[in-house]
C-alpha cells in the first residue's frame, strides 16, 4: 500500500507540479519527523509542494513490528514519527526543517500537546551527515534568535515500521475526528502561543 501511495502522489507531483524536466532528474530523499501525533505531522506536509508521501509510522525503537497498540503505550521505546519522501530539486531538506520547527512545541520534553510520554516526544531523525548539521544548526539558530532552550532531540534514523493502514492519511479519511482531535488536543492554539510572539 504504502508503494501505491508514493507512485500516485509522485504521478500528481510529475503531471501536476510543474516543469516536468526538473521532475525527470529529481533528486528523491528522505526525512524523518517526530512531533507527537502523527496524524497531524504527516497532515501538514502532504500539503508541501515537493513532498511526494508523508507516511506515518514508528522509529527509535528495539521491538521488531510494533502494533500501534504496543507503541501508544510506550511499550517499544518507538515514537510516533512520519517518514517523507521529497524531492530536493524542489524542496530543500532546510525548508522541511523550518516547517517542522513552526508545526511542534520544542519546550516540551514530556511529549506534545496533549499527548505525553516518550513515544511521544518530539525529535528530528537524519539520514545522512549533512542532514545532521543542517539539523543542529537550524536547532542552534532557533535557540539563538529566540533565547529559549529546545529539547528536541537529534537521533540518527533507523528502522523505520509503517503504522498501521487506517492511521495513514487519517486527514483525509476521517475528516471530522480529525478536526476534533486536533482542536480538542490544544495543538493549534498551543502552536500560535510558541511562535506568534517568536
Amino acid at each position: 500500500m504504502r508503494i501505491v501511495k508514493i507512485i500516485v502522489s509522485y504521478i500528481a507531483l510529475l503531471f501536476f507540479g510543474g516543469n516536468v524536466m526538473a521532475d525527470v532528474s529529481s533528486n528523491i530523499q528522505k526525512a524523518t519527523f517526530a512531533g507527537g501525533c502523527f496524524w497531524c505531522v504527516e497532515a501538514e506536509f502532504d500539503k508541501v509542494k515537493g513532498v511526494i508521501s508523508a507516511v506515518s509510522g514508528y522509529i527509535g525503537g528495539k521491538e521488531k513490528n510494533p502494533t500501534y497498540k504496543q507503541v501508544s503505550k510506550g511499550q517499544t521505546g518507538h515514537i510516533e514519527s512520519v517518514e517523507i519522501t521529497f524531492d530536493a530539486n524542489r524542496i530543500s531538506y532546510k525548508q522541511l526543517l523550518d516547517i517542522y520547527w513552526k508545526n511542534i512545541d520544542p519546550h516540551d520534553d514530556f511529549g506534545q500537546f496533549c499527548d505525553k510520554g516518550p513515544q511521544y516526544k518530539s525529535a528530528i531523525f537524519y539520514h545522512d551527515e549533512s542532514q545532521k548539521m543542517l539539523a543542529e544548526s537550524s536547532k542552534k539558530e532557533l535557540e539563538e534568535k529566540f533565547n529559549f532552550d529546545i529539547v528536541t532531540k537529534i537521533l540518527k534514523a533507523d528502522i523505520f515500521y509503517d503504522a498501521e493502514e487506517y492511521h495513514q492519511n487519517y486527514h483525509i479519511k476521517n475528516p471530522l475526528r480529525y478536526k476534533f482531535y486536533r482542536h480538542s488536543c490544544g495543538r493549534d492554539k498551543r502552536l500560535k502561543e510558541i511562535w506568534k510572539k517568536n
